[in-house]
């Protein structure tokens, strides 16, 4: 907010570099008129008022981005964590547009608003100051229009306050709609339900564009308001000064103006509205930024999630039914204590992958009962983990953000990844791209195993960890998940003979 602070007093400043400006104007041409040399203190006085204006303009967007994101980094963060942790977040599509869109939402609100509405508070003050000091009446005729204004402003933020939350909710129902739409399009596929779909997304776009008008309908009057005043403003200054300087006025002269004073106060006029029109810009922002500010204060707190802590005391599933369209998974019978090792089996195809996702969650089961966790007690390895692109480092933090590099390294050897990165050179610096290329598919999956066991949840769920691995390899990495199993529970998905051997129950598909 410091940042922010100093882009709302550097506009204040560019108030005195656009009276230097005026006044050089004003001197200029009042010495011109009288038959005189422009003096250089005009010319400079121009220059000057020119480059502070010109530093202000550079300035100002610089601050206040730099302020913005310094202010929305530690939201996003808090956000994300706050939507990965808690067992009653918003479904994915909302929660993306939580996390990105309302996010990127506030810091355009930090960034263009924020400085406008502190320059606004102080500058048409300070405005009103510079002009008093030309014309009294010029002075009190904009303070004049300011009142009515003012009230104006107050009824249009009303209602693009409104407009702005409906707007916003709409956009969080059509990404919630598309995200659960693209996620169950094989099924849908299978129905025949693809023109029905459409319609229900068509449908959502209409709501979503009528919205969006309305806040562009609020948005045009409210510039409509300031500009009908702003415009009003400048006319009756003009109108004073010219009429003051012929002696034209229908009353008696509170004061005498020069010409050169009755220019300067006519070229100031703009400025006192300025500031007010940057805030009537920056509106639309402000109601935007604190819709998402209050969608995003729905989602609750880790602190309160942890308030209430729920114990890991194992995992039981009785009569488990999953069904997809044509196929059906179980009924399944498992269970499994805090510590142990369960080994899934069956052929390929017989809903082992599927198993795995209705325990952590992911998936819902049609029939039965399941042990409901959170996603802080899950370690998920999965057969195609996932790898963003960046280092190693970088891939493996994503399970430990505060884990050292000795403690990266151990996870590496543990599973067994050491010669391969001893050999490359690289270390924990490893370049990896999306698709982890470079990486063969069981050094992919045992890159997956070392961030699980870096996570260090009392449940860990493991998606074919032997496959794609020599004998050797997938001896070691067996060797592993049985030591595991005295420390935690392990559920995995296999057809790895030795790996079943080792486990201490088998749930077949």
């Amino acid at each position: 907010m410091a940042l922010q602070k100093q882009a709302g007093l550097a506009w204040i400043i560019d108030l005195g570099g656009a009276a230097l400006f005026a006044w050089g104007i004003a001197d200029g041409v009042a010495s011109a008129a009288a038959g005189h040399a422009v003096p250089g203190a005009a010319f400079a006085a121009m220059l000057g008022g020119g480059l502070v204006r010109a530093a202000t303009a550079w300035g100002v967007p610089v601050l206040a981005v730099r302020g913005a994101q310094a202010t929305t980094a530690p939201l996003r963060r808090s956000l994300v964590e706050r939507l990965l942790g808690s067992g009653g977040a918003p479904s994915s599509g909302h929660s993306a547009v939580l996390a990105i869109d309302h996010v990127a939402t506030i810091e355009g609100y930090e960034t263009r608003f924020v400085p406008a509405r502190m320059a606004a508070a102080a500058a048409p003050l300070v405005a009103l100051a510079i002009i008093a000091c030309a014309s009294l009446v010029a002075a009190g005729i904009l303070l004049g229009t300011l009142i009515p204004f003012i009230f104006g402003m107050i009824l249009a933020g009303t209602a693009a306050k409104r407009a702005s939350e409906r707007q916003l909710e709409a956009l969080g129902d059509l990404s919630d709609l598309f995200v659960d739409r693209v996620r169950t399009l094989p099924i849908l596929r299978h129905f025949a339900a693809e023109e029905r779909i459409a319609r229900q997304v068509g449908v959502a776009t209409r709501e979503v564009a009528a919205r969006t008008v309305a806040v562009l309908r609020v948005a045009f009057l409210s510039s409509a308001v300031l500009e009908f005043f702003s415009a009003l403003a400048v006319a009756l200054v003009a109108v004073y000064c010219g009429f003051s300087l012929l002696g034209l006025l229908p009353f008696p002269d509170p004061e005498t103006l020069t010409l050169r004073e009755a220019f300067f106060a006519l070229a100031m006029a703009p400025e006192f509205y300025l500031p007010m029109r940057r805030l009537a810009a920056a509106y639309h922002d402000k109601q935007l930024g604190e819709a998402a500010r209050t969608a995003i204060a729905a989602v609750p707190e880790m602190a309160a999630l942890a308030a209430a802590p729920r114990m890991f005391a194992g995992v039981e599933a009785k009569d488990l039914v999953i069904a997809w369209p044509g196929r059906t998974i179980g009924p399944v019978r498992l269970s499994i204590g805090t510590t142990g090792l369960v080994a899934l089996t069956g052929p390929t195809g017989s809903g082992k992958t599927s198993l795995l996702a209705a325990i952590a969650g992911q998936i819902a089961s049609t029939e039965g009962t399941l042990t409901a966790l959170s996603a802080d007690q899950i370690a998920w390895a999965a057969q195609h983990p996932l790898i963003l692109p960046g280092t190693l480092r970088d891939n493996l933090a994503l399970a430990a953000p505060d884990a050292s590099d000795a403690e990266l390294l151990a996870a590496i050897d543990r599973v067994g990844l050491g010669p391969m990165l001893a050999h490359r050179g690289t270390g924990l610096d490893l370049p990896l791209d999306h698709r982890g290329s470079g990486l063969s598919g069981g050094e992919r999956r045992r890159l997956g195993l070392a961030r699980a066991l870096l996570a260090d949840r009392p449940l860990l769920l493991a998606d074919e960890p032997t496959a794609d691995l020599d004998a050797e390899s997938a001896a070691a990495i067996t060797a592993l998940l049985r030591a595991v199993a005295t420390e935690r529970a392990v559920i995995v998905a296999t057809h790895d003979p030795r790996l079943i051997a080792a486990a201490d129950a088998e749930v077949t598909l």
